[in-house]
Parts: structure tokens; C-alpha cells; sequence
């Protein structure tokens, strides 16, 4: 399970990296694109669905779909992992972004990167949230409560003290 302080530091790297890039290069760079927007939203539309669709699969609510391969499930789990740390990274460098051009929401250039950046920044938590949910979809259902199992009553009543 990815940690979330993972994700925090690297969104906070991301962030004062690209606070000191946009202080050292922002009277050179071009305008900020919109074109992250509709990419990071597609990801976490097609990542929630796919999480949905497995968890659905995994508790056996879809009986007629074919059981998911293993190794599958380990790929969506690795897409996940890499999904939610990438969207932790781009996330941070926006925000970074975000923070250096707010205090000049004056003029129209810097106005209008801070409007894209924002924009940006949700869509990277957008895709940070359903990478996290993929991932806890792909998890293996609980087993159920078996209470008349012996060697499962033997080792949950065992104690270090007794």
C-alpha cells in the first residue's frame, strides 16, 4: 500500500522545486498549458472505472465476468503506484507554480498561469485520489469468518502472557 507521507513529501519536493524553477526562469517561460488538464482527467476517469470494475470482480459481484488473472491485478496495482507518485510529482511542480504567481494576480499573464495551474493542481489530485483508489480496490477480499476452524481458534487465542 503506498503511503500517503510518501506522496505528501514528494508533492512538497515538487512544490519547492518548482517554486525555485518559476523564481529563477518566469520572465522567460511561455504561458502554462492547458493541455495536462484533459490528459491527467481521462487518467482518473479510466483509473476510478477500472478500480470500480475490479472491486466489483474481486467481491464476486459480477459473476458472469472472467475471474481477473493474478498477475494482472499486480500490473493495475503497479499502474496505481506509479499513477498516484506521478500525479504526487506534477502536482507539486504546479503547486509550486500556483504559490510563486498568486501574489501577481494583477496582471493578465500571471492571472491567467494561476487559473491553469489551479486547474492543473486538481486534476492531479484527481488522478492522485483514483490511483489510491486502484490500488485499494486490488486488494484480496477478506476471507470469510470461519469460527469453526480449530487451528484458527488455537492461534487467535494465543497470548505472550498468559
Amino acid at each position: 500500500m503506498t503511503r500517503p507521507g510518501t506522496l505528501a513529501g514528494i508533492l512538497v519536493v515538487g512544490a519547492i522545486v518548482g517554486w525555485l524553477a518559476t523564481r529563477a526562469t518566469f520572465t522567460s517561460l511561455p504561458l502554462l498549458p492547458i493541455t495536462a488538464v484533459p490528459a491527467l482527467a481521462a487518467l482518473a476517469l479510466a483509473e476510478a472505472a477500472v478500480g470500480r470494475s475490479v472491486h466489483n470482480r474481486l467481491a464476486g459481484r459480477r459473476k458472469e465476468a472472467k475471474p481477473l488473472a493474478p498477475l494482472a491485478v499486480a500490473r493495475l496495482v503497479a499502474l496505481a503506484k506509479a499513477s498516484s507518485a506521478a500525479a504526487a510529482a506534477l502536482g507539486g511542480l504546479v503547486a509550486g507554480y500556483l504559490v510563486y504567481v498568486l501574489p501577481e494576480l494583477s496582471k493578465s499573464v500571471p492571472a491567467r498561469d494561476a487559473r491553469v495551474a489551479g486547474v492543473t493542481l486538481a486534476a492531479a489530485l484527481a488522478l492522485l485520489a483514483a490511483a489510491l483508489y486502484l490500488e485499494h480496490c486490488c486488494r484480496a477480499p477478506k476471507p470469510p469468518d470461519d469460527s469453526d476452524d480449530e487451528s484458527r481458534r488455537d492461534r487467535d487465542s494465543w497470548q505472550w502472557h498468559a
